[in-house]
């Protein structure tokens, strides 16, 4: 069973390898992938004066990669899970048997042979210092790769079960998000702590050695010294853990397969709505308030949006800890807006299917792409306005205000015109919903992060005349000629806005079945 499901797993990578913009996006992901495992092993096994120094540096990317296998389903909304678990549900296994193939093909995929070459500068780190360590660093890099696979699949399917029932889906979402602005604060502590890795005191190197991440290393140098207790312990402490997450695992695959998922929850009635009483009953409001509605009660559309919602927020003021100036702490907002438009840029990928009742709707089309464009802008400009007037003014920034809420508005509209825009031009499907919202995006994320760059170039691009008011004004030390940017700046937005909502409409009214087509799920 083990092996049909790996031939199974290989079948549909090499079909992704050869299919289109899917093709694409993998070559670009796994060379990227690629290039940092190799910076990695680099990093690991050369130009160190001591082992001491170089197992320091070794449990330090360890535990960084460790940390990338579980933030990085949530930072990019999406885990691999090409093959899911409910397309075995009719089949004569257990749990653990289930458990252990998909375990194992989940090694079969290009991540796990990028993580295997960042992994191997252990190798290549204690080759120099003998057989022992060079053996015990192959067996320590074979059980760190099991490790951190069997940890990512255990939070991703921990986090499916939380999302089970609603208040669980609440609190999950909420979970997922602060997991994955934990990236931030540890990364940015790496960071700044990587030039003091080399002397590492004992104070220091301990705690990076003590966590799991870095047993493997610690082994290494233990074996190197001859301390034969300190090589076995670290190395049988990673395989009973692996052992404890595959059970894990296991556990929760059975209430995956076997609990029914709960409902979205009472639907108010259209007359007492708390959104009827505000929105207007036309074509535009309908929608306005069934995307609000479906925003607030789909688990994956929320673990799409939430996490990036509190990262935008919250990125200035680790990067502000970072640089030790908090210039960039007034533009939180434009982080919101920026990292938002990432997670909305599939409207229709979500929906699925459903689009075929606006396309066989005489004139619906006009309504459905404002509709869409109001409701994402309705939830992300507060949380983007917000950030941009309070924390100047408790940082005492108060001169960049007109910085911050002239770019704003360009920020916003291009990207209420590029979230309809990109769904429209650039949709694709996403598989059927299943308990872990955080499963199976049918992009492979590559092209996420490159609408998203070329998003963010617009953005800037649009920016540009609103940049040079505010830095003549600068320059005169003049705030009224600042402040003649802000109504540019709600003019340009509203003009990129307003582009994007129309290229959207003739697009879906002109190629609606082959949007369809594109958001099936296959």
């Amino acid at each position: 069973m083990v092996g049909v499901l790996i031939r199974m797993r290989l079948r549909l990578t090499a079909r992704a390898m050869r299919e289109g913009r899917a093709a694409l996006n993998f070559w670009i992901g796994s060379l990227f992938g690629l290039a940092a495992a190799l910076v990695t092993a680099g990093i690991i096994g050369f130009g160190h004066d001591t082992l001491h120094s170089g197992v320091t540096i070794a449990a330090a990317l360890f535990g960084a990669w460790t940390l990338g296998w579980i933030c990085g389903p949530i930072l990019t909304g999406s885990s691999d899970e090409t093959l899911q678990p409910e397309q075995f549900r009719l089949l004569p296994l257990t749990d653990r048997q289930l458990a252990y193939g998909l375990a194992a093909a989940a090694f079969a995929g290009p991540a796990a042979v990028i993580n295997l070459v960042a992994f191997a500068g252990l190798i290549i780190l204690a080759a120099p210092h003998g057989i022992a360590p060079a053996l015990v660093a192959i067996v320590g890099v074979v059980l760190q790769l099991i490790f951190v696979v069997l940890l990512s699949r255990v939070v991703m399917a921990w986090l499916g079960a939380a999302m089970r029932s609603r208040r669980g889906k609440d609190l999950g979402v909420l979970l997922a998000a602060l997991l994955g602005l934990a990236y931030y604060p540890i990364n940015l502590l790496v960071s700044n702590l990587g030039p003091t890795l080399e002397k590492a005191s004992s104070g220091f190197a301990t705690p990076l050695r003590a966590v799991p991440s870095g047993w493997a290393p610690a082994a290494v140098e233990a074996a190197a010294r001859g301390d034969v207790l300190w090589t076995v312990l670290p190395l049988l402490g990673l395989a009973a853990l692996s052992l404890v997450l595959w059970q894990g695992w296991a556990v929760l695959l059975h209430r995956r397969l076997t609990l029914p998922p709960v409902s979205a929850g009472q639907v108010l009635d259209g007359e007492n709505g708390l959104l009827e009483r505000f929105i207007p009953a036309t074509p535009v409001g309908a929608v306005v308030t069934k995307e609000l509605r479906t925003w607030w009660r789909d688990s994956r559309r929320r673990a799409s949006l939430l996490p990036l919602l509190l990262i935008g927020f919250a990125l200035p003021v680790f990067l502000a800890i970072k640089n030790g100036n908090t210039g960039t702490i007034p533009f939180a907002g434009a982080f919101v807006v920026w990292l938002a438009t990432m997670g909305g840029t599939n409207l229709y990928g979500f929906d699925g299917t459903a689009i075929w009742q606006t396309i066989v709707t005489p004139g619906a089309a006009r309504a459905d792409v404002r509709g869409r464009a109001i409701a994402w802008a309705m939830l992300v400009a507060p949380v983007a306005l917000l950030a941009t007037l309070i924390l100047p003014g408790i940082l005492g920034q108060t001169r960049l205000y007109p910085w911050a809420l002239s770019t704003l508005p360009v920020l916003l509209g291009v990207g209420i015109g590029a979230v309809v825009f990109l769904s429209a031009y650039a949709a694709f499907s996403l598989p059927p919903q299943r308990g872990n919202p955080f499963s199976g995006s049918g992009n492979p994320g590559c092209a996420k992060l490159l609408m998203q760059l070329s998003v963010g170039l617009g953005q800037l691009l649009i920016s540009v005349p609103v940049l040079v008011i505010l830095g003549v004004g600068t320059a005169l030390d003049n705030p009224w000629v600042q402040w003649l940017a802000l109504p540019l700046g709600l003019v340009l937005g509203g003009l990129a806005a307003s582009i994007g909502i129309r290229l959207a409409t003739t697009r879906l009214e002109s190629k609606g079945p082959e949007i369809l087509v594109a958001v099936k799920p296959r």
